[in-house]
């Protein structure tokens, strides 16, 4: 009989000012703490962080993080890990950090926990780390035998971020449900190991609902650094219901094209949601969808802030060798992709990212939408 499984984080926290409770939640997982931060999100962070562990009886240590999450940064947290015999490490700030975190925490042995200070992917309830090189290539996959032990987002440090954190995360968390779709109707495995449930794939239609419904409102909320109903479920969608959706409904083209876009300089600029909806729309080529489906997915994302061409991806003008480099990593060995119903080739990719520019810009000047400009512009 075929085996099917969902994995989630041991315990999910959301809410304003949730950093107060940090302390006590810490206290059920152990005694030493390491905090792991980057200086942006400690300074977001930081005060709220003291607040909480100090009557909780912790001491506040901070490792600073920056840059890409490489195997050596994470070989030096896990050695900081050992040498202070230190039992939880807890990751503050986006999916680099945090997944270099989990990764540290593994390998050391002990105890790792999220506490994601923007809401811009699926990475803080997820078992597994994205590797990267020095210089930003996507490297590997890293798989944990258990999610993290903790959760915690406070949506006001989500609100005062700088809204184009939660617009990427939207970006990824779209691809959720097209995914999930496509390995529930191939019969592949997920990241959990085994067939996906019919729970995995209901919670990732749930987030691809709560999205469209509450993502504008969400947009405008982080503008003007309130937290609203309508952001509250929009950060949970991105972080909790694409985390378990991604997680045990599976992955499949949009973030493997993702992971072949990380091969052209030309989109480092690029959030990590940015590079996942231009996988989703070249997904959708490849799928032959109709045109009242993608014309409507390129209208909500252009109304949100998130890139439908190679225009936006600074890729229109790169010679068709850049684009090909791109489409062979988005299928070599092991990627997503090929959990596809239908097998995907590297001149399929190449293809799909071609068709997608004049299909979009189309769609905009029939719906009266902006013209697309690169990315950073």
């Amino acid at each position: 009989m075929a085996i099917r499984a969902l994995i989630a984080p041991s315990r999910y926290v959301q809410g304003k000012d949730a950093l107060l409770h940090l302390g006590e939640n810490l206290k059920r997982l152990g005694n030493k703490p390491l905090l792991v931060a980057g200086d942006t999100s400690w300074k977001a962070s930081g005060e709220k962080v003291a607040q909480s562990l100090e009557p909780a009886g912790f001491e506040v240590v901070r490792l600073p993080f920056a840059g890409y999450t490489t195997a050596k940064v994470i070989n030096e947290i896990a050695d900081e890990i050992k040498r202070g015999g230190y039992d939880i490490v807890v990751g503050f700030g986006g999916g680099s950090c945090l997944d270099a975190v989990k990764s540290a925490g593994h390998i050391a042995n002990i105890k790792w926990a999220s506490v994601p200070t923007i809401a811009s992917t699926d990475a803080p309830c997820s078992a597994l780390a994205v590797v990267y090189t020095e210089d930003g290539a996507f490297e590997e996959y890293r798989f944990f035998p258990h999610n993290p032990d903790f959760v915690l987002v406070d949506s006001q440090l989500v609100a005062d971020a700088p809204v184009r954190y939660l617009i990427g995360g939207i970006g990824d968390a779209l691809a959720t449900y097209p995914e999930a779709l496509a390995v529930y109707s191939s019969g592949a495995n997920t990241m959990a190991g085994a067939l996906p449930t019919a729970s995995a794939l209901t919670l990732s239609k749930l987030c691809w609902d709560t999205l469209h419904e509450y993502g504008m409102q969400a947009v405008d909320a982080v503008k003007h650094h309130v937290v609203t109903p309508a952001l509250e479920r929009v950060i949970e969608a991105n972080t909790l219901l694409s985390g378990i959706g991604f997680e045990s409904g599976g992955l499949a083209a949009a973030h493997a094209i993702h992971d072949g876009l990380t091969a052209a300089t030309e989109t480092h600029g690029m959030t990590h949601g940015e590079k996942v909806t231009i996988g989703t729309m070249a997904m959708f080529v490849l799928e032959g969808r109709p045109d009242d489906e993608v014309a409507d997915f390129v209208e909500f994302t252009t109304r949100i802030g998130l890139p439908n061409t190679l225009t936006e991806a600074n890729l229109r003008d790169v010679d068709d060798a850049t684009l090909w480099k791109c489409a062979e990593a988005a299928t070599a060995e092991g990627e997503t992709i090929h959990t596809m119903p239908f097998k995907v080739t590297a001149e399929d990719v190449f293809n799909a990212l071609k068709g997608i520019e004049g299909f979009s810009r189309s769609v905009r000047a029939a719906r009266g939408l902006p013209e697309p400009k690169p990315i950073g512009h």
